[in-house]
């Protein structure tokens, strides 16, 4: 049997992401400020519409699952609890929470760039806007010694 040498996609993304992710202050910023973000995201698309939030999560997912059905299904865990914790919000309180929490999570970001010395990595390749939130899972799965 023959393996490949080949790294596979999210191994190289994850990788070049990690490269302006290398200050442990950074990291940590990231570590709350990134659920923060896709928490926030949500909460905004969600007021638009449940729906859009789902659509939106359900998109997320299929780009996932082409890079790795472990981390697939952990960010389907964490968005699964994101929407049932925006549902418990009452209704007039998720756009300007979300808004009040998307501001600051992405000033925490910057903050952490900065003290980083390097410019955030979606700057160079949007798709890095993805791959955050597996960047944050990644450090999860080798603490629980989960392969992804």
């Amino acid at each position: 049997m023959e393996f490949s040498s080949t790294p596979r996609d999210i191994d190289v993304l994850l990788a070049r992401y990690a490269e302006s992710h290398r200050n442990p202050v950074n990291e940590l910023i990231h570590f709350v400020c990134i659920p923060a973000i896709v928490f926030s995201l949500l909460g905004i698309l969600w007021a638009v519409h449940p729906v859009v939030a789902l659509l939106v999560v359900a998109a997320a997912l299929v780009y996932y699952v082409k890079l790795s059905r472990p981390f697939a299904l952990g960010m389907a865990a964490m968005a699964a609890v994101m929407l049932g914790l925006l549902n418990m919000l009452p209704d007039g309180t998720v756009l300007v929470t979300s808004i009040g929490v998307f501001v600051l999570a992405w000033i925490g970001q910057f903050i952490g760039h900065h003290i980083e010395g390097k410019k955030p990595s979606f700057f160079d390749d949007l798709r890095f806007l993805l791959i955050g939130p597996l960047f944050v899972l990644s450090f999860l799965y080798r603490r629980m010694r989960l392969a992804y």
